[in-house]
């Protein structure tokens, strides 16, 4: 028996390594494909830090940041995983929030008001083309300019591997562990085309989040879990208790 991870390309690797360390038999489905889009860094603007809500951001920009202006600003991101790929590419100074948009904008608020950051500073907003909260427009009403670069887009998957269709027809899969809205959409019609619905939505969607989970339940799947907080380690959590129930 084995847990589908859909979680997008390269990150799936070390989610699944992280599955077999803990002895799970892992198939990988990655719904989302990675693609990044041209960035150019306008010399003009000058900006007090920079924000990043994906490492995905980082990744769509890797090739313009040695020797960038950008490495020695602060850099905001969402969560420890964002922060470490932004060390891996040179950051000198990064802020790691708890883990969602809501938390990395408090942090924003918080460095303002311990002084370590000028409110009157223009924000560069490192972003995906498709955003699951407006960040930038929530900065805005609190008196920020945030200048948003979409860095790379994630374009959904038409079909599951073959092994993995395989895998749900035979009913060798045990749990499914959901890592976005977007993701799980494009799992949803990726098992309907392959036929295997009715075995894919039967057993347990371990979702990242309580808004992720409500894609997979409004498809019909019941034993739908969400992780108390959006990191890996409590999806795990999640992943443990559905197997024990």
């Amino acid at each position: 028996m084995a847990v589908l991870v859909t979680r997008p390309h390269p990150d799936d690797e070390a989610t699944a390594s992280a599955l077999r360390a803990r002895g799970f038999e892992v198939l990988l489905a990655p719904m989302l494909r990675f693609e990044p889009v041209a960035f150019y860094d306008d010399a003009d603007v000058q900006y007090g830090a920079v924000l990043v809500t994906s490492a995905n951001a980082l990744r769509g920009i890797e090739p313009h940041l040695k020797g960038s202006r950008l490495l020695k600003l602060p850099l905001f991101t969402v969560g420890e995983h964002t922060a470490s790929a932004a060390r891996s590419n040179g950051f000198e100074n990064v802020i790691p929030a708890h883990g969602d948009a809501a938390s990395l904008r408090d942090a924003v608020l918080a460095a303002v008001k311990a002084k370590e950051l000028k409110k009157a500073s223009t924000l560069l907003y490192l972003a995906g083309a498709d955003l699951a909260r407006d960040l930038a427009g929530e900065l805005g009403e609190r008196g920020f300019t945030v200048v948003t670069h979409t860095t790379y887009r994630m374009n959904p998957v038409a079909s599951l591997p073959h092994e993995v269709s395989e895998a749900f027809a035979a009913n060798r899969v045990e749990a499914v562990l959901h890592y976005s809205r977007r993701s799980a959409r494009a799992f949803l019609e990726a098992v309907r085309t392959a036929g295997v619905e009715i075995s894919a939505l039967a057993i347990p969607q371990c979702c990242i989040s309580a808004a992720v989970a409500s894609v997979v339940r409004d498809a019909g799947a019941t034993r739908v879990m969400a992780a108390a907080s959006p990191d890996e380690n409590a999806l795990f959590g999640v992943l443990d208790r559905a197997l024990r129930s």
